[in-house]
């Protein structure tokens, strides 16, 4: 574990040098090495207040999707010490130079196995219903939540259900009272959920985007493959043919965890530090 004290503050819908001020504040108060801005638009207000302190940037995705933030964030990356983005296929596609890959990681210790009778009990969910999960916002139109609903109409007696917008606190309730996990996006930065279902040894199918395309062929009984409903239908029709469907996913999730990517945050920060 990595000992750190984290500063919030809300800066939605204000002006630009309100960041800069609170986050000057920030610093003033606290003796701070490094500064580490995350997503593209946080870039600018980083380097704008850093001073002479080295600034770490983070893209996610949307930074590097969007026409006008796409812009923002290339410039701040062209000042930044080092760029990070979250997954290689990011970093494929960002119209400008990484120093790293380092994923956001997976909190293994919250997200793991969890009887799924007990995670319905506790959701207020049946226990007997045949469930696909789609984590994501349905409002947002890469996520493609068409397809999810495609799917689930396409298969007798399944339910989808839809986790947006509920506590952090029932994430991993969530997941464990699925049968499996669906992410049928257009485009991931790195694909959190498709890691926290693995951690809770959870069916994932996932269209090959953000970390999925990396790490979940090594899950027998996960699926990464383009949508296509003919093919997703069957591999359900299989999954859900056992009554407490589960696969060996929590080796891989390991390899993503907060701990191991802080470890590499660290070291990234030496490294950065130790330059002239």
């Amino acid at each position: 574990a990595v000992d750190v004290q984290v500063r919030a503050f809300d800066a939605a819908g204000r002006p630009w040098r309100y960041g800069v001020e609170t986050l000057l504040a920030i610093l003033r108060r606290n003796d701070a090495d490094i500064v580490h801005a995350h997503y593209g638009l946080s870039g600018p207000v980083a380097l704008a207040a850093a001073g002479r302190r080295p600034v770490i940037l983070t893209v996610h995705g949307r930074d590097c999707h969007h026409r006008i933030v796409r812009r923002v964030t290339a410039a701040a990356a062209g000042r930044a010490a080092a760029v990070v983005a979250v997954s290689r296929e990011l970093a494929a596609i960002c119209p400008f130079p990484t120093t790293d890959v380092i994923p956001v990681g997976v909190d293994t210790e919250r997200f793991r196995p969890i009887d799924r009778r007990q995670a319905r009990l506790a959701l207020g969910l049946p226990a007997d219903e045949r469930m696909l999960l789609f984590a994501a916002d349905p409002a947002r139109p890469e996520k493609r939540f068409d397809r999810a609903r495609e799917l689930a109409a396409d298969l007798p007696g399944v339910t989808l259900r839809v986790m947006s917008g509920r506590p952090y606190d029932e994430v991993v309730l969530w997941h464990n009272a699925a049968d499996a996990v669906i992410v049928t996006s257009d485009r991931e930065g790195y694909g959190l959920a498709c890691m926290e279902a693995l951690a809770c040894d959870v069916p994932v199918l996932s269209t090959p985007v953000g970390v999925a395309a990396e790490l979940l062929g090594a899950a027998p009984g996960a699926l990464c493959a383009p949508f296509d409903i003919r093919r997703w239908r069957d591999h359900l029709t299989a999954v859900l043919a056992d009554p407490d469907p589960r696969v060996a996913g929590r080796a891989i999730a390991a390899t993503q965890s907060t701990d191991v990517m802080a470890r590499r945050l660290v070291e990234l920060y030496r490294t950065v530090l130790r330059r002239p």
